[in-house]
């Protein structure tokens, strides 16, 4: 492996797009999150509802600046590292790209303000519309993202003119490619996952603390929430992952064989559970398996040849440790927010969910499994279709600018430190938030209810007596937005 412009360009795309990941595979989940709690609050009135929605938000919204701000990043170095590929498949992923902004961004654009500082300047219906209308745009994001995304992983829909650039030939043929609806269902289960994860750990992390303390009667409500969520959404991301994987066996043969560690070519192959995968001796190392589970787990005939990894010349295999061992993981957190759930849910159920102090610090521990888990998946997809960009028609090789390696090397190193810098600064003040609590929120009755414009209702005094036109979403130890 040389450090040239090739690999150094794809180390600051996986570099970027790992940091860039967290924030909507969270913010997506908390979006929805915080219509339900709003939406709640606006059924039952219950004040605990909206000490939550206004606890979380906060959050949300130095998350989704975070997002934002890194996405940018993602978008440059389509210019500066991978020219070629937009010259050539430009025609395909353009307008893809083009309507994530005029929806979804546009569609978030317009309503994140309403959503973050409308508390005591618009009425509650037209508040809650706008909080809905942010979930629905941070969901419409993934859609178009995940679907440019996934035509690289199997291409359909285009053609290819005499000087090899990508033209579209069937628009919907290329929004919904073979892996697209599998991939969109699997993120965003995900995306739900990774916010209930962190939601309960945050929420487990207060009790711990003590059950009388402020802010611990809204913990147990987004504890009892969270663990709901859980429950539900592990299995079924589970067959979900299971699905994707179908798709992946028949359209990405190469990816199935790297993720299961297949090096012959066969019939009735076997599960490999653990082993270390070797490019050079094409073999696994200390290798355990279960002989003749592999062709049920593809949902295949027991008779029927899978494809292995000698099938293709090494140039053309992707990078199997990675994709093998990361599968490995995601699976694994996966089993374990099963576990979580189930377990969290027969507390419940006999009541004990909110004094079981094992079960809280498990929760607690689990709090960055969905990030671990979205980071490992995204390694699965991407790695696993090297050496290609678009799968099996453009190779990455070819894709990337002309530029030099010292070039790339500088960028790569300004991006490190920066990013050092920034998001753990943001990283630890979202802890901080996470630490203090919904007892942060302080909340006013005759203020932090949304009312209309112009509506007669006093505000609330602030400290030093004066009318306070702010939003609350910003009060608190938490300093203001």
């Amino acid at each position: 492996m040389e450090f040239d412009a090739l690999l150094l360009s794809r180390l600051q795309f996986a570099f970027t797009v790992a940091f860039h990941i967290l924030f909507p595979a969270f913010t997506i989940g908390l979006a929805a999150f915080l219509a339900v709690l709003e939406g709640l609050w606006l059924t039952t009135r219950r004040e605990a509802f909206k000490t939550l929605y206004l606890f979380w938000v906060k959050i949300f919204a130095i998350s989704f600046g975070m997002g934002v701000v890194s996405g940018v990043v993602l978008s440059y170095q389509f210019g500066t590292n991978w020219s070629e590929f937009i010259r050539l498949t430009g025609g395909v992923i353009g307008p893809l790209l083009a309507y994530e902004v005029l929806t979804a961004f546009f569609l978030e654009a317009s309503f994140l303000g309403v959503m973050l500082f409308g508390w005591r300047r618009v009425g509650p219906k037209l508040h809650f519309f706008a909080t809905c209308v942010v979930a629905v745009g941070t969901t419409l994001s993934a859609f178009w993202i995940l679907s440019a995304n996934s035509w690289m992983q199997t291409p359909q829909g285009f053609e290819i003119l005499a000087d090899g650039t990508f033209q579209a030939t069937d628009f919907w043929a290329v929004v919904f490619n073979p892996s697209f609806p599998s991939r969109l269902v699997h993120m965003l289960l995900a995306a739900f996952l990774t916010t209930a994860l962190v939601v309960g750990a945050a929420s487990a992390f207060r009790l711990l603390k003590g059950r009388e303390t402020p802010g611990a009667a809204e913990s147990r409500i987004a504890l009892a929430m969270a663990v709901g969520m859980i429950c539900v959404v592990a299995p079924l991301q589970l067959l979900a992952g299971h699905w994707s994987g179908e798709v992946a066996h028949h359209h990405q043969p190469s990816k199935t064989a790297a993720i299961e560690g297949y090096w012959e070519t066969r019939a009735d192959q076997p599960l490999h559970l653990f082993g270390i995968p070797d490019r050079d001796t094409q073999s696994n190392h200390f290798q355990v398996s279960i002989p003749g589970v592999g062709n049920l787990i593809q949902n295949v005939p027991r008779d029927e040849v899978i494809v292995g990894l000698d099938s293709l010349e090494r140039a053309d295999q992707p990078p199997v440790f990675m994709v093998f061992w990361a599968f490995r993981i995601m699976v694994g957190l996966g089993l374990l927010m099963i576990a979580l759930g189930a377990w969290g849910v027969w507390l419940l159920i006999r009541r004990k969910l909110f004094d079981h102090r094992w079960f809280q610090r498990f929760a607690v521990l689990m709090g960055p499994a969905g990030f671990v888990a979205v980071i490992s998946g995204w390694i699965v997809t991407e790695v696993g279709r090297q050496p290609w960009v678009v799968y099996g028609l453009l190779r990455t090789r070819d894709a990337v600018s002309p530029v030099t390696t010292g070039d790339v090397a500088t960028s790569l190193a300004v991006y490190i430190s920066v990013y050092a810098i920034v998001f753990t600064a943001g990283a630890l003040f979202i802890l901080r938030l996470m630490a203090e609590g919904p007892a942060a929120v302080m909340t006013r009755p005759t203020a932090a209810e949304p009312r209309a414009p112009g509506s007669a209702m006093a505000r609330a005094p602030d400290d030093d007596g004066e009318a306070d036109d702010d939003p609350p979403i910003g009060d608190g130890p938490g300093g203001r937005l």
